[in-house]
């Protein structure tokens, strides 16, 4: 999957997350909310190895993404913004008051749903081209975590290799299905047009044997 890890939080409250990989991506976004907490809107991204770290703000609600750097920036925003509006429209102003994990149960399930789709599924690309949204994107710089994080805090970002290649592997299949499927359908149309031709040469044989388009002398 391009996007791995997901979380909604309030400040450094966090309200649900989801990983789907074994990771200690939780504990880098955790310190990561706790340095960059504040009431302005912020569009940002924080890179460590080949992983980014996307973070979008509003009106105090903070959600975040952890993508390989292959996904770019657009579709994590894109993913971000989907997951505010789903969370705000869901929860209201429960938002202002809730518990840590308060809505985790629930919405942890609708990430791992929009992760999966934003990340593997081509119509999600071909509509954000459409819809244009992410224009915002363009003005997100790119910072390094070891710039954000104190030294002594620093957090080696660790990811297990099995996870990534079993996500890699699902998809794979995925696709091949996709293919199987198409390479189906085609031998199937072709078996069809197949059949009429043969049947339209036949008759045509039949009718200058017997005479006639009517058949006259085999009838």
């Amino acid at each position: 999957m391009a996007i791995l890890y997901a979380l909604v939080a309030r400040g450094s409250v966090v309200l649900a997350e989801f990983t789907a990989a074994s990771t200690n991506a939780s504990a880098i976004a955790k310190q990561l909310l706790e340095k960059t907490t504040g009431d302005n809107d912020i569009n940002v991204s924080y890179s460590q190895d080949r992983y980014i770290f996307h973070v979008k703000r509003t009106d105090g609600l903070t959600v975040l993404c952890m993508a390989d750097e292959s996904a770019g920036r657009r579709i994590p925003f894109v993913f971000l913004e989907d997951m505010h509006q789903r969370f705000v429209r869901t929860y209201g102003r429960a938002v202002l008051s809730a518990v840590p994990y308060a809505m985790n149960d629930e919405f942890s399930r609708v990430l791992s749903q929009q992760m999966e789709y934003y990340s593997n599924d081509p119509n999600a690309d071909r509509l954000n081209r459409i819809r244009g949204e992410m224009s915002q994107v363009r003005s997100v710089m790119i910072e390094n975590i070891d710039k954000v994080l104190e030294r002594g805090d620093r957090l080696e970002l660790l990811v297990d290799k099995t996870a990534n290649m079993q996500g890699n592997t699902f998809r794979f299949r995925k696709q091949a299905r996709r293919f199987k499927n198409t390479v189906w359908w085609r031998n199937v149309r072709f078996m069809v047009v197949l059949i009429i031709f043969l049947l339209i040469i036949g008759y045509i044989v039949l009718a200058f044997v017997c005479g006639g388009l009517a058949l006259p002398s085999c009838i």
